[in-house]
């Protein structure tokens, strides 16, 4: 019987690709440096912004990857306050989430955002109290570290085998393996469906509301 269920957030849940790419690009011409293309930065999302700052700039040093991780941040902050900003919910997520609020499985969330960044989503979305534990980048090593999930179980009391983890990315499938919950990947986010099958995803899901049958096969 699943018990409790994980969720990533960028690429899982909302559609932040433009965001964070914009952001990206703005952060390196900020410091002299050509961007990274949209595949680049897209395969460093689910990571820490210092891991992923380092994958993207392996030439510069430890000091220049904290000037990208805080030039990130503003460049961040700016775009948030456009008239057009807009992390959309991917397609049969609220509704989804929607018919799990009635069954007694635990929702969470594990990401790379920082705690700030993700309430602001989900409140936005109006979805925050949805998630009984939020697991983020502020508080844990970068993933696949299972530090998260590991967290996460110890707040809700659920167990290992009782849980899923649902990411977008071969980050997401690997902390979900080393933490002994079952790793779930999605076909709609930033790393391709058979990278996550190869990571060790059990099953890759083709649309949301899937979801609900993995909860329900649990119960037969």
């Amino acid at each position: 019987m699943v018990s409790l269920i994980l969720f990533d957030c960028d690429g899982t849940l909302v559609d932040s690709q433009y965001v964070i790419i914009e952001t990206m690009n703005r952060t390196f011409r900020a410091k002299g440096l050509a961007p990274p293309s949209p595949e680049q930065t897209r395969s460093i999302v689910g990571l820490s912004l210092d891991k992923a700052m380092a994958v993207l700039a392996p030439e510069r040093d430890q000091r220049d990857h904290l000037d990208l991780v805080e030039l990130y941040k503003d460049n961040f902050a700016t775009l948030r306050l456009a008239d057009d900003f807009s992390e959309p919910m991917f397609q049969g997520v609220l509704e989804t989430l929607d018919k799990l609020a009635t069954s007694e499985v635990l929702l969470g969330i594990a990401t790379g955002k920082s705690l700030r960044g993700l309430r602001m989503v989900l409140e936005h979305h109006g979805i925050r109290d949805r998630f009984v534990t939020l697991q983020t980048a502020d508080f844990h090593p970068s993933k696949p570290h299972p530090s998260m999930v590991e967290t996460a179980l110890k707040e809700t009391g659920a167990a290992a085998n009782a849980t899923l983890l649902v990411g977008d990315t071969t980050f997401d499938i690997e902390m979900a393996r080393a933490a002994g919950v079952r790793p779930i990947g999605v076909n709609w986010g930033y790393h391709p469906g058979s990278e996550l099958t190869a990571a060790g995803a059990e099953v890759v899901l083709d649309y949301f509301e899937q979801v609900l049958d993995l909860v329900d096969d649990s119960d037969r």
